[in-house]
């Protein structure tokens, strides 16, 4: 109720709910985190606190010393600790509800508990002057509690107020009686405009930290969940890339080996049956990279510490001519590289191995091609890796519009080749084969790559 903190925040912003569990006050004992600010408040909250039950204990003492055996400061005392427990009641049931949201709002009785805290003062001071001194803390409750005009007007009446009591308790008024009783009015009339201003200050702080805690939660909730689709996108590509072609040419080729059991062509099946462990296994060291978190297992280093991405487009165009072979196709697949080799960044071995990869299983699939090549070219300014068939072609727009599962891999690829800041190509028609074009730029590959 007397809490001057809470009721300065209600005027500031009076849609401002009182604090509750989740928003103590900032006043003395509240678990709020101690901030230069707040603990300025708090300091000004205890000064007033102190002072306030100071002051009454010194005119108190001053009044009952001066004349120990009058009714009227056995009365006075009387009334000092009425005073006293008035004001206790208000600022501990301000307190207990703003830590806790316990008990009624004080802010509906804080106007009725002012008034009783002067009115009882004013007794004090018709009794004794030495209680005149207690209006320099009542000119901060009325700041804090009371809105800016009435706060002056209160001001202005409690000074006129003490210059009375001077008067009738001294039958008469010298200088320093008005001049001292004005200059603490205009004091604290400074000191709460002063206050304000912290506080509102002290507000706006909160509310931005609040909002910048808000932001930041907010981008890493969004950041978290771009990565995780990102992370889902690799993984699809990675897996059709790798497992999902692997998994199919391994039913390409049971199919053909039970056709061939089927003819009694046993050592014909046996190939067959030799070519689909390889493959599993292929699949399954792609499996555990997957669980390791490592760089291809296809792509193994030269002894030299170069690039092996030649080496591997050689044992994946051999590989392709045996399933072909496998499957009773006549594929002549072959590699060749153009310009001087250099070592390449990991991701994009790795990006251009899966796009030859994936083009040779849609060659294998879909193709009915005779030959193959996959060039590897390093030029001045970028690698690149063309992949030709002279199979029957098709519409490159068709498959990248169908939504049924199937023509994944380009798209796929495509996006790959992108996050490497580079640019795939497709050249193809109905009936004159294919060429799929990846470019990669080298002078900032790796920094893009990074």
């Amino acid at each position: 109720m007397a809490d001057p903190i809470v009721h300065a925040e209600r005027r500031a912003d009076p849609a401002r709910p009182v604090p509750g569990p989740a928003e103590p006050s900032a006043g003395f004992g509240s678990a709020e985190p101690a901030s230069a600010g707040a603990l300025v408040l708090r300091v000004l909250r205890v000064g007033l606190h102190v002072g306030f039950a100071g002051l009454l204990a010194f005119g108190a003492v001053l009044t009952v010393a001066s004349a120990p055996h009058a009714p009227q400061s056995w009365l006075a005392l009387a009334l000092a600790a009425l005073l006293a427990v008035v004001y206790l009641a208000g600022t501990l049931a301000e307190k207990r509800h703003s830590a806790g949201g316990t008990g009624p709002d004080p802010a509906r009785y804080a106007p009725w508990w002012l008034a009783a805290v002067t009115l009882l003062w004013a007794a004090l001071v018709a009794i004794s002057g030495d209680f005149a001194w207690l209006a320099f803390p009542l000119f901060f409750l009325h700041l804090h509690v009371l809105r800016t005009a009435h706060a002056v007007f209160a001001v202005g009446v409690l000074t006129g107020v003490v210059m009375a009591s001077q008067w009738w308790h001294h039958g008469g008024l010298e200088p320093a009686m008005v001049i001292g009783p004005m200059v603490g009015a205009v004091f604290a009339v400074f000191m709460g405009m002063a206050y304000r201003a912290l506080y509102l200050d002290g507000r706006n702080q909160r509310r931005a930290l609040a909002e910048l805690h808000s932001t930041r939660a907010e981008l890493a909730r969004s950041q978290h969940e771009a990565g995780v689709l990102a992370e889902r996108g690799r993984l699809a590509a990675e897996i059709h890339d790798t497992l999902a072609q692997g998994l199919s040419s391994i039913v390409l080729v049971s199919r053909s080996a039970a056709a061939e059991l089927a003819a009694g062509r046993a050592e014909a099946a046996a190939g067959q049956l030799d070519l689909i462990g390889a493959t599993a296994a292929e699949n399954l060291a792609e499996a555990r990279r997957f669980l390791r978190g490592l760089s291809s297992p296809q792509l193994l280093p030269r002894p030299d510490g170069g690039s092996a991405l030649e080496q591997s487009l050689a044992r994946l165009c051999a590989a392709t001519e045996r399933r072909a072979a496998a499957l009773g196709v006549r594929l002549a697949c072959r590699f060749s590289q153009e310009g001087d080799g250099e070592p390449l960044p990991p991701p994009y071995e790795v990006a251009l191995l899966r796009a030859a990869q994936a083009s040779l299983a849609n060659v294998l699939a879909h193709a009915r091609a005779s030959t193959a090549v996959v060039t590897l070219s390093y030029l001045e300014e970028d690698v690149t890796l063309d992949i030709y068939d002279d199979g029957r072609g098709f519409d490159p727009q068709a498959v990248s519009a169908r939504v049924d599962g199937c023509g994944y891999g380009l798209p796929s690829l495509r996006e790959r080749v992108a996050a490497l800041h580079g640019s795939l190509q497709v050249e193809s028609a109905p009936g004159e084969g294919t060429v799929v074009a990846v470019r990669l730029p080298l002078r900032n590959g790796p920094e893009a790559a990074g």
